[in-house]
Protein backbone atom coordinates (compact mmCIF):
# COMPACT_ATOMS: atom_id res chain seq x y z
CA UNK A 1 0.00 0.00 0.00
CA UNK A 2 2.78 2.42 0.98
CA UNK A 3 4.66 1.65 -2.27
CA UNK A 4 1.54 2.38 -4.32
CA UNK A 5 1.02 5.69 -2.45
CA UNK A 6 4.63 6.75 -3.15
CA UNK A 7 4.17 5.83 -6.81
CA UNK A 8 0.91 7.78 -7.06
CA UNK A 9 2.51 10.78 -5.33
CA UNK A 10 5.42 10.70 -7.79
CA UNK A 11 3.02 10.52 -10.72
CA UNK A 12 1.03 13.45 -9.32
CA UNK A 13 4.18 15.51 -8.80
CA UNK A 14 5.29 14.73 -12.36
CA UNK A 15 1.89 15.75 -13.72
CA UNK A 16 1.95 18.98 -11.69
CA UNK A 17 5.43 19.69 -13.02
CA UNK A 18 4.29 19.18 -16.60
CA UNK A 19 1.25 21.43 -16.06
CA UNK A 20 3.48 24.07 -14.45
CA UNK A 21 5.93 23.96 -17.39
CA UNK A 22 3.08 24.19 -19.90
CA UNK A 23 1.57 27.11 -17.96
CA UNK A 24 4.94 28.85 -17.86
CA UNK A 25 5.27 28.36 -21.64
CA UNK A 26 1.81 29.84 -22.24
CA UNK A 27 2.68 32.78 -19.98
CA UNK A 28 5.90 33.34 -21.90
CA UNK A 29 3.90 33.62 -25.09
CA UNK A 30 1.68 36.25 -23.55
CA UNK A 31 4.32 38.28 -21.69
CA UNK A 32 5.86 40.01 -24.67
CA UNK A 33 6.73 43.52 -23.57
CA UNK A 34 4.55 46.41 -24.65
CA UNK A 35 7.48 47.95 -26.49
CA UNK A 36 7.98 44.75 -28.52
CA UNK A 37 4.25 44.59 -29.29
CA UNK A 38 4.25 48.23 -30.41
CA UNK A 39 7.38 47.71 -32.48
CA UNK A 40 5.88 44.60 -34.12
CA UNK A 41 2.69 46.55 -34.94
CA UNK A 42 4.74 49.28 -36.61
CA UNK A 43 6.75 46.70 -38.59
CA UNK A 44 3.53 45.08 -39.80
CA UNK A 45 2.23 48.50 -40.82
CA UNK A 46 5.40 49.19 -42.80
CA UNK A 47 5.19 45.76 -44.43
CA UNK A 48 1.54 46.28 -45.33
CA UNK A 49 2.25 49.63 -46.99
CA UNK A 50 5.29 48.20 -48.80
CA UNK A 51 3.73 45.10 -50.37
CA UNK A 52 0.07 46.20 -50.54
CA UNK A 53 -3.03 44.97 -48.77
CA UNK A 54 -3.67 41.92 -50.98
CA UNK A 55 -0.13 40.56 -50.74
CA UNK A 56 0.01 41.25 -47.00
CA UNK A 57 -3.27 39.42 -46.38
CA UNK A 58 -2.16 36.43 -48.49
CA UNK A 59 1.32 35.89 -47.03
CA UNK A 60 1.83 37.85 -43.79
CA UNK A 61 -1.50 37.98 -41.94
CA UNK A 62 -0.65 34.80 -39.96
CA UNK A 63 2.97 35.67 -39.20
CA UNK A 64 3.63 36.07 -35.46
CA UNK A 65 6.49 37.58 -33.48
CA UNK A 66 8.10 35.03 -31.15
CA UNK A 67 10.79 37.26 -29.68
CA UNK A 68 13.70 39.67 -30.18
CA UNK A 69 17.20 38.85 -28.99
CA UNK A 70 20.36 40.85 -29.69
CA UNK A 71 20.62 41.20 -33.50
CA UNK A 72 18.03 38.50 -34.26
CA UNK A 73 14.24 38.57 -34.57
CA UNK A 74 12.28 35.32 -34.30
CA UNK A 75 9.08 35.06 -36.37
CA UNK A 76 6.78 32.12 -36.99
CA UNK A 77 4.18 31.04 -39.56
CA UNK A 78 1.71 28.12 -39.43
CA UNK A 79 2.90 26.14 -42.50
CA UNK A 80 6.07 25.07 -44.25
CA UNK A 81 4.73 26.43 -47.53
CA UNK A 82 4.35 29.96 -46.12
CA UNK A 83 7.83 29.73 -44.64
CA UNK A 84 9.49 28.73 -47.92
CA UNK A 85 7.51 31.29 -49.95
CA UNK A 86 8.33 34.21 -47.63
CA UNK A 87 12.00 33.17 -47.49
CA UNK A 88 12.19 32.98 -51.28
CA UNK A 89 10.35 36.20 -52.17
CA UNK A 90 10.16 38.67 -49.29
CA UNK A 91 13.38 38.20 -47.33
CA UNK A 92 14.80 41.66 -47.98
CA UNK A 93 11.51 43.45 -47.37
CA UNK A 94 10.85 41.83 -44.01
CA UNK A 95 14.41 42.52 -42.87
CA UNK A 96 14.36 46.15 -44.10
CA UNK A 97 11.06 46.81 -42.29
CA UNK A 98 12.62 45.57 -39.05
CA UNK A 99 15.81 47.55 -39.62
CA UNK A 100 13.73 50.72 -40.03
CA UNK A 101 12.57 50.16 -36.44
CA UNK A 102 15.73 48.50 -35.08
CA UNK A 103 18.88 49.25 -37.11
CA UNK A 104 20.83 46.72 -35.04
CA UNK A 105 18.77 43.79 -36.43
CA UNK A 106 20.74 41.79 -39.02
CA UNK A 107 18.97 38.44 -38.99
CA UNK A 108 15.40 37.11 -39.20
CA UNK A 109 14.76 33.56 -37.99
CA UNK A 110 11.55 32.13 -39.48
CA UNK A 111 10.09 28.91 -38.08
CA UNK A 112 6.95 26.84 -38.50
CA UNK A 113 5.05 27.01 -35.24
CA UNK A 114 3.26 24.06 -33.69
CA UNK A 115 -0.46 23.79 -34.37
CA UNK A 116 -1.07 23.27 -30.59
CA UNK A 117 0.53 26.05 -28.57
CA UNK A 118 -0.44 24.56 -25.21
CA UNK A 119 2.16 21.81 -25.37
CA UNK A 120 5.88 22.25 -25.48
CA UNK A 121 6.78 22.18 -29.18
CA UNK A 122 9.72 20.42 -30.73
CA UNK A 123 11.99 23.25 -31.69
CA UNK A 124 12.78 23.39 -35.39
CA UNK A 125 16.19 24.67 -36.45
CA UNK A 126 15.84 28.33 -37.33
CA UNK A 127 16.35 29.17 -40.98
CA UNK A 128 17.56 32.71 -41.66
CA UNK A 129 15.84 34.89 -44.21
CA UNK A 130 18.75 35.56 -46.52
CA UNK A 131 19.12 38.95 -48.12
CA UNK A 132 20.46 37.75 -51.45
CA UNK A 133 18.40 37.98 -54.64
CA UNK A 134 16.53 34.81 -55.57
CA UNK A 135 15.02 35.73 -58.95
CA UNK A 136 17.64 33.83 -60.93
CA UNK A 137 16.75 30.35 -62.15
CA UNK A 138 17.69 27.52 -59.84
CA UNK A 139 19.47 24.74 -61.73
CA UNK A 140 19.59 21.34 -60.08
CA UNK A 141 21.66 18.46 -61.32
CA UNK A 142 19.22 15.60 -61.90
CA UNK A 143 19.43 12.62 -59.59
CA UNK A 144 20.18 9.19 -60.98
CA UNK A 145 16.83 8.49 -62.57
CA UNK A 146 17.42 4.74 -62.51
CA UNK A 147 16.95 4.75 -58.73
CA UNK A 148 13.43 6.23 -58.73
CA UNK A 149 11.17 4.34 -56.34
CA UNK A 150 8.50 2.34 -58.22
CA UNK A 151 4.94 3.62 -57.99
CA UNK A 152 2.68 1.63 -55.70
CA UNK A 153 0.47 -1.10 -57.04
CA UNK A 154 -2.57 1.10 -56.46
CA UNK A 155 -1.62 3.16 -59.51
CA UNK A 156 -1.74 0.15 -61.82
CA UNK A 157 -4.77 -1.45 -60.18
CA UNK A 158 -6.88 1.63 -60.92
CA UNK A 159 -5.54 2.02 -64.43
CA UNK A 160 -3.38 5.07 -63.77
CA UNK A 161 -1.80 6.81 -66.75
CA UNK A 162 1.84 5.94 -67.52
CA UNK A 163 4.53 7.90 -65.69
CA UNK A 164 7.84 9.10 -67.14
CA UNK A 165 10.70 8.30 -64.70
CA UNK A 166 12.54 11.43 -65.85
CA UNK A 167 9.79 13.77 -64.64
CA UNK A 168 10.71 14.22 -60.99
CA UNK A 169 11.34 17.19 -58.74
CA UNK A 170 15.08 16.56 -59.08
CA UNK A 171 14.97 17.29 -62.81
CA UNK A 172 12.56 20.26 -62.59
CA UNK A 173 14.27 23.63 -63.08
CA UNK A 174 12.83 26.43 -60.94
CA UNK A 175 12.65 30.04 -62.12
CA UNK A 176 10.57 33.15 -61.58
CA UNK A 177 7.69 32.00 -63.79
CA UNK A 178 7.09 28.69 -61.99
CA UNK A 179 8.24 29.28 -58.39
CA UNK A 180 4.78 29.34 -56.84
CA UNK A 181 3.56 26.31 -58.80
CA UNK A 182 6.68 24.35 -57.81
CA UNK A 183 6.39 25.34 -54.13
CA UNK A 184 2.71 24.39 -53.99
CA UNK A 185 3.35 21.05 -55.73
CA UNK A 186 6.25 20.32 -53.40
CA UNK A 187 4.07 21.08 -50.39
CA UNK A 188 1.46 18.57 -51.63
CA UNK A 189 4.10 15.91 -52.31
CA UNK A 190 5.68 16.33 -48.85
CA UNK A 191 2.36 15.98 -47.02
CA UNK A 192 1.46 12.94 -44.96
CA UNK A 193 -1.76 11.06 -44.43
CA UNK A 194 -3.86 12.88 -41.88
CA UNK A 195 -2.17 16.27 -42.40
CA UNK A 196 -4.59 19.18 -42.93
CA UNK A 197 -4.91 20.03 -46.63
CA UNK A 198 -3.84 23.62 -47.25
CA UNK A 199 -5.03 24.22 -50.83
CA UNK A 200 -7.74 22.05 -52.33
CA UNK A 201 -7.85 21.64 -55.18
CA UNK A 202 -4.46 22.83 -56.38
CA UNK A 203 -5.09 23.97 -59.96
CA UNK A 204 -2.09 24.68 -62.23
CA UNK A 205 -2.57 26.14 -65.69
CA UNK A 206 -0.12 27.10 -68.43
CA UNK A 207 0.45 26.87 -72.15
CA UNK A 208 1.97 23.91 -73.96
CA UNK A 209 5.43 22.77 -72.86
CA UNK A 210 5.81 24.97 -69.78
CA UNK A 211 6.06 22.16 -67.21
CA UNK A 212 2.54 21.29 -66.00
CA UNK A 213 2.82 17.56 -66.66
CA UNK A 214 6.35 17.50 -65.23
CA UNK A 215 5.10 18.94 -61.92
CA UNK A 216 2.08 16.64 -61.72
CA UNK A 217 4.12 13.51 -62.37
CA UNK A 218 6.75 14.72 -59.89
CA UNK A 219 4.00 14.96 -57.26
CA UNK A 220 2.96 11.39 -58.07
CA UNK A 221 6.48 9.96 -57.91
CA UNK A 222 7.34 11.77 -54.67
CA UNK A 223 3.98 11.07 -53.04
CA UNK A 224 4.16 7.35 -53.73
CA UNK A 225 7.83 7.06 -52.77
CA UNK A 226 7.02 7.14 -49.06
CA UNK A 227 4.50 4.32 -49.37
CA UNK A 228 2.21 5.99 -46.83
CA UNK A 229 -0.30 7.54 -49.23
CA UNK A 230 -2.07 6.39 -52.37
CA UNK A 231 -1.37 8.84 -55.19
CA UNK A 232 -3.03 8.30 -58.56
CA UNK A 233 -2.10 10.16 -61.77
CA UNK A 234 -4.71 10.22 -64.53
CA UNK A 235 -5.07 12.20 -67.72
CA UNK A 236 -8.60 13.46 -68.39
CA UNK A 237 -8.79 11.03 -71.32
CA UNK A 238 -7.85 8.10 -69.05
CA UNK A 239 -10.47 9.19 -66.51
CA UNK A 240 -13.14 9.27 -69.24
CA UNK A 241 -12.04 5.88 -70.58
CA UNK A 242 -12.08 4.31 -67.12
CA UNK A 243 -15.54 5.65 -66.32
CA UNK A 244 -17.05 4.55 -69.64
CA UNK A 245 -15.44 1.10 -69.35
CA UNK A 246 -16.83 0.76 -65.82
CA UNK A 247 -20.32 1.62 -67.07
CA UNK A 248 -20.08 -0.99 -69.85
CA UNK A 249 -18.92 -3.72 -67.48
CA UNK A 250 -21.40 -2.66 -64.78
CA UNK A 251 -18.59 -1.95 -62.31
CA UNK A 252 -19.20 1.80 -62.04
CA UNK A 253 -19.80 1.61 -58.29
CA UNK A 254 -16.48 -0.15 -57.69
CA UNK A 255 -14.74 2.40 -59.95
CA UNK A 256 -16.20 5.28 -57.91
CA UNK A 257 -15.32 3.72 -54.58
CA UNK A 258 -11.76 3.01 -55.71
CA UNK A 259 -11.26 6.62 -56.85
CA UNK A 260 -12.65 8.00 -53.62
CA UNK A 261 -10.24 5.87 -51.61
CA UNK A 262 -7.27 7.72 -53.12
CA UNK A 263 -5.31 10.05 -50.84
CA UNK A 264 -4.06 12.31 -53.65
CA UNK A 265 -5.83 12.37 -57.03
CA UNK A 266 -3.82 14.00 -59.84
CA UNK A 267 -5.67 14.90 -63.06
CA UNK A 268 -3.81 16.21 -66.12
CA UNK A 269 -5.17 18.00 -69.23
CA UNK A 270 -8.58 18.71 -67.72
CA UNK A 271 -9.54 20.77 -70.78
CA UNK A 272 -10.13 17.48 -72.62
CA UNK A 273 -12.80 16.26 -70.19
CA UNK A 274 -15.97 15.84 -72.26
CA UNK A 275 -19.46 14.38 -71.86
CA UNK A 276 -22.18 15.38 -69.39
CA UNK A 277 -22.20 12.09 -67.49
CA UNK A 278 -18.39 12.01 -67.24
CA UNK A 279 -18.27 15.61 -66.06
CA UNK A 280 -21.01 14.90 -63.50
CA UNK A 281 -19.05 11.92 -62.15
CA UNK A 282 -15.87 13.98 -62.04
CA UNK A 283 -17.73 16.68 -60.08
CA UNK A 284 -19.07 14.11 -57.59
CA UNK A 285 -15.60 12.58 -57.18
CA UNK A 286 -14.04 16.01 -56.74
CA UNK A 287 -16.57 16.98 -54.08
CA UNK A 288 -16.27 13.65 -52.27
CA UNK A 289 -12.46 13.83 -52.09
CA UNK A 290 -12.32 17.46 -51.00
CA UNK A 291 -15.05 16.99 -48.38
CA UNK A 292 -13.15 13.97 -47.02
CA UNK A 293 -9.94 16.02 -46.69
CA UNK A 294 -8.18 14.25 -49.57
CA UNK A 295 -5.90 16.23 -51.89
CA UNK A 296 -6.76 16.93 -55.54
CA UNK A 297 -4.21 18.35 -58.01
CA UNK A 298 -5.33 19.41 -61.49
CA UNK A 299 -3.62 20.86 -64.55
CA UNK A 300 -5.07 22.44 -67.68
CA UNK A 301 -4.05 24.84 -70.42
CA UNK A 302 -6.32 27.65 -69.17
CA UNK A 303 -7.84 28.93 -65.91
CA UNK A 304 -11.09 27.37 -64.61
CA UNK A 305 -13.19 30.34 -65.74
CA UNK A 306 -12.13 29.71 -69.36
CA UNK A 307 -13.13 26.01 -69.43
CA UNK A 308 -16.39 26.67 -71.22
CA UNK A 309 -17.15 22.97 -71.80
CA UNK A 310 -17.26 22.29 -68.05
CA UNK A 311 -20.32 22.66 -65.88
CA UNK A 312 -20.57 25.85 -63.79
CA UNK A 313 -20.47 23.79 -60.58
CA UNK A 314 -17.16 22.21 -61.57
CA UNK A 315 -15.63 25.56 -62.55
CA UNK A 316 -16.75 27.08 -59.27
CA UNK A 317 -15.24 24.26 -57.20
CA UNK A 318 -11.96 24.42 -59.11
CA UNK A 319 -11.72 28.19 -58.65
CA UNK A 320 -12.27 27.76 -54.91
CA UNK A 321 -8.82 26.23 -54.39
CA UNK A 322 -5.41 27.64 -55.24
CA UNK A 323 -5.22 28.57 -58.95
CA UNK A 324 -1.62 29.07 -60.11
CA UNK A 325 -0.45 30.12 -63.56
CA UNK A 326 2.94 29.02 -64.86
CA UNK A 327 4.17 31.85 -67.06
CA UNK A 328 6.32 31.79 -70.16
CA UNK A 329 9.95 30.79 -69.79
CA UNK A 330 12.35 33.70 -69.36
CA UNK A 331 15.77 33.55 -71.00
CA UNK A 332 17.53 32.75 -67.73
CA UNK A 333 15.13 29.91 -67.02
CA UNK A 334 15.54 28.58 -70.56
CA UNK A 335 19.30 28.55 -70.06
CA UNK A 336 18.82 26.66 -66.80
CA UNK A 337 16.66 24.05 -68.53
CA UNK A 338 19.26 23.59 -71.26
CA UNK A 339 22.04 23.04 -68.71
CA UNK A 340 19.87 20.57 -66.83
CA UNK A 341 19.16 18.57 -70.00
CA UNK A 342 22.84 18.51 -70.93
CA UNK A 343 23.65 17.20 -67.43
CA UNK A 344 21.01 14.49 -67.84
CA UNK A 345 22.44 13.48 -71.23
CA UNK A 346 25.91 13.15 -69.70
CA UNK A 347 24.66 10.39 -67.41
CA UNK A 348 24.65 8.11 -70.46
CA UNK A 349 27.08 9.97 -72.75
CA UNK A 350 29.93 11.20 -70.59
CA UNK A 351 31.82 12.85 -73.47
CA UNK A 352 28.87 14.95 -74.64
CA UNK A 353 29.62 18.64 -74.24
CA UNK A 354 27.83 21.81 -75.36
CA UNK A 355 29.89 25.03 -75.29
CA UNK A 356 28.56 27.97 -73.27
CA UNK A 357 28.11 30.14 -76.36
CA UNK A 358 25.90 27.47 -77.96
CA UNK A 359 23.75 27.25 -74.83
CA UNK A 360 23.42 31.06 -74.80
CA UNK A 361 22.39 31.03 -78.46
CA UNK A 362 19.76 28.35 -77.89
CA UNK A 363 18.37 30.15 -74.82
CA UNK A 364 18.02 33.40 -76.79
CA UNK A 365 16.60 31.87 -79.93
CA UNK A 366 14.23 29.08 -78.82
CA UNK A 367 11.54 30.86 -76.87
CA UNK A 368 8.39 28.80 -77.46
CA UNK A 369 8.45 26.11 -74.77
CA UNK A 370 10.57 23.64 -72.82
CA UNK A 371 9.96 20.74 -75.19
CA UNK A 372 11.64 22.62 -78.02
CA UNK A 373 14.66 23.16 -75.76
CA UNK A 374 14.85 19.46 -74.98
CA UNK A 375 14.46 18.65 -78.67
CA UNK A 376 17.36 20.94 -79.49
CA UNK A 377 19.66 19.14 -77.04
CA UNK A 378 18.58 15.76 -78.45
CA UNK A 379 19.43 16.91 -81.99
CA UNK A 380 22.86 18.14 -80.97
CA UNK A 381 23.50 14.88 -79.10
CA UNK A 382 22.46 12.74 -82.09
CA UNK A 383 24.48 14.79 -84.56
CA UNK A 384 27.56 14.76 -82.32
CA UNK A 385 27.44 11.00 -81.64
CA UNK A 386 26.41 9.75 -85.08
CA UNK A 387 28.84 11.97 -86.99
CA UNK A 388 31.55 11.90 -84.31
CA UNK A 389 31.83 15.69 -84.36
CA UNK A 390 31.99 18.22 -81.53
CA UNK A 391 29.07 20.58 -81.00
CA UNK A 392 29.74 24.01 -82.50
CA UNK A 393 27.74 27.19 -82.95
CA UNK A 394 27.52 26.61 -86.71
CA UNK A 395 26.15 23.13 -86.14
CA UNK A 396 23.58 24.43 -83.66
CA UNK A 397 22.39 27.20 -86.01
CA UNK A 398 21.94 24.63 -88.78
CA UNK A 399 20.28 21.89 -86.73
CA UNK A 400 17.71 23.90 -84.79
CA UNK A 401 16.65 26.53 -87.32
CA UNK A 402 13.12 25.06 -87.62
CA UNK A 403 12.68 25.35 -83.83
CA UNK A 404 13.16 29.12 -83.94
CA UNK A 405 9.57 30.30 -84.25
CA UNK A 406 8.14 33.80 -84.45
CA UNK A 407 6.97 35.15 -81.10
CA UNK A 408 3.31 34.35 -80.50
CA UNK A 409 1.01 37.29 -79.79
CA UNK A 410 0.05 37.73 -76.17
CA UNK A 411 -3.04 35.81 -75.06
CA UNK A 412 -5.48 38.45 -73.87
CA UNK A 413 -8.04 37.67 -71.17
CA UNK A 414 -11.49 39.14 -70.72
CA UNK A 415 -10.50 40.34 -67.24
CA UNK A 416 -7.62 42.31 -68.83
CA UNK A 417 -10.03 43.92 -71.30
CA UNK A 418 -12.47 44.90 -68.57
CA UNK A 419 -9.69 46.42 -66.46
CA UNK A 420 -8.13 48.45 -69.29
CA UNK A 421 -11.48 49.68 -70.64
CA UNK A 422 -12.65 50.68 -67.14
CA UNK A 423 -9.45 52.65 -66.63
CA UNK A 424 -9.70 54.33 -70.05
CA UNK A 425 -13.29 55.51 -69.54
CA UNK A 426 -12.97 56.25 -65.80
CA UNK A 427 -15.59 53.74 -64.69
CA UNK A 428 -15.28 50.72 -62.42
CA UNK A 429 -15.22 47.09 -63.49
CA UNK A 430 -18.36 46.51 -61.45
CA UNK A 431 -20.06 49.21 -63.56
CA UNK A 432 -19.29 47.20 -66.70
CA UNK A 433 -20.83 44.10 -65.14
CA UNK A 434 -23.84 45.91 -63.68
CA UNK A 435 -27.28 46.52 -65.22
CA UNK A 436 -26.80 50.30 -65.33
CA UNK A 437 -27.93 51.88 -68.60
CA UNK A 438 -26.45 55.36 -68.32
CA UNK A 439 -24.54 56.62 -71.35
CA UNK A 440 -21.20 56.83 -69.54
CA UNK A 441 -21.41 53.07 -68.78
CA UNK A 442 -23.20 51.64 -71.85
CA UNK A 443 -20.57 52.74 -74.38
CA UNK A 444 -17.54 51.40 -72.42
CA UNK A 445 -19.43 48.13 -71.84
CA UNK A 446 -20.12 47.77 -75.58
CA UNK A 447 -16.49 48.56 -76.43
CA UNK A 448 -15.31 45.95 -73.91
CA UNK A 449 -17.65 43.32 -75.38
CA UNK A 450 -16.45 44.18 -78.89
CA UNK A 451 -12.81 43.79 -77.84
CA UNK A 452 -13.60 40.52 -76.07
CA UNK A 453 -15.09 39.13 -79.29
CA UNK A 454 -12.29 40.35 -81.57
CA UNK A 455 -9.25 39.73 -79.33
CA UNK A 456 -10.18 36.43 -77.64
CA UNK A 457 -11.51 33.05 -78.73
CA UNK A 458 -14.42 33.19 -76.29
CA UNK A 459 -17.93 32.54 -77.63
CA UNK A 460 -20.79 35.04 -77.42
CA UNK A 461 -22.56 33.12 -74.58
CA UNK A 462 -19.29 32.94 -72.63
CA UNK A 463 -18.66 36.68 -73.09
CA UNK A 464 -22.21 37.42 -71.95
CA UNK A 465 -21.73 35.29 -68.87
CA UNK A 466 -18.50 37.14 -68.01
CA UNK A 467 -20.30 40.50 -68.35
CA UNK A 468 -22.79 40.00 -65.56
CA UNK A 469 -24.71 37.05 -67.00
CA UNK A 470 -26.01 38.80 -70.12
CA UNK A 471 -27.64 36.99 -73.04
CA UNK A 472 -25.55 36.30 -76.14
CA UNK A 473 -27.88 38.50 -78.22
CA UNK A 474 -26.88 41.48 -76.06
CA UNK A 475 -23.22 40.80 -76.83
CA UNK A 476 -23.97 40.42 -80.55
CA UNK A 477 -25.82 43.76 -80.57
CA UNK A 478 -22.86 45.48 -78.86
CA UNK A 479 -20.32 43.96 -81.27
CA UNK A 480 -22.30 44.98 -84.37
CA UNK A 481 -22.89 48.50 -83.05
CA UNK A 482 -19.19 49.16 -82.33
CA UNK A 483 -18.21 47.59 -85.68
CA UNK A 484 -20.51 50.05 -87.44
CA UNK A 485 -19.38 53.07 -85.41
CA UNK A 486 -15.60 52.59 -85.84
CA UNK A 487 -15.99 52.84 -89.63
CA UNK A 488 -17.41 56.39 -89.43
CA UNK A 489 -16.39 57.74 -85.98
CA UNK A 490 -12.69 58.59 -86.17
CA UNK A 491 -12.37 59.41 -82.46
CA UNK A 492 -13.91 56.08 -81.42
CA UNK A 493 -11.72 54.21 -83.91
CA UNK A 494 -8.60 55.78 -82.37
CA UNK A 495 -9.82 54.93 -78.86
CA UNK A 496 -10.34 51.28 -79.82
CA UNK A 497 -6.91 51.05 -81.44
CA UNK A 498 -5.33 52.64 -78.37
CA UNK A 499 -7.04 50.08 -76.15
CA UNK A 500 -5.73 47.26 -78.34
CA UNK A 501 -2.17 48.59 -78.05
CA UNK A 502 -2.47 48.87 -74.26
CA UNK A 503 -3.70 45.28 -74.02
CA UNK A 504 -0.81 43.99 -76.14
CA UNK A 505 1.76 45.89 -74.08
CA UNK A 506 0.53 44.98 -70.57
Amino acid sequence: METRLRSSRADLEGLCGTIEKSTMFEKSLNTMTNSEQDRWSRVKGRLRSTVGEDVYTSWFARMDLEGVQDESVRLSVPTRFLKSWIQAHYAERVLSCWQAEMPEVHRIDLTVRSAIRGTLPVKEPAAPLETRRVERAEVRAPADLRTVTPVSATHDALGGSPLDPRLTFASFVVGRSNTLAHAAARQVADGRRGDPVMFNPLYIHAGVGLGKTHLLQAVTWAGNAGGERKVLYLTAEKFMYGFVAALKTQTALAFKEALRGIDVLVIDDLQFLQGKSTQAEFCHTLNALIDAGRQVVIAADRPPSDLESLDDRVRSRLAGGLVVEMGSLGEELRLGILKSRVAAARLHHASFDVPEQVLDYLARSITHNGRDLEGAINRLLAHSKLNNQPVTLDMAEREVRDLIRPQEPKRIKIEDIQRVVARQYNVSRSDLLSSRRTANVVRPRQVAMYLAKTLTLRSLPEIGRRFGGRDHTTVLHAVRKIEALVTKDTALCEEVESLKRQLQQE
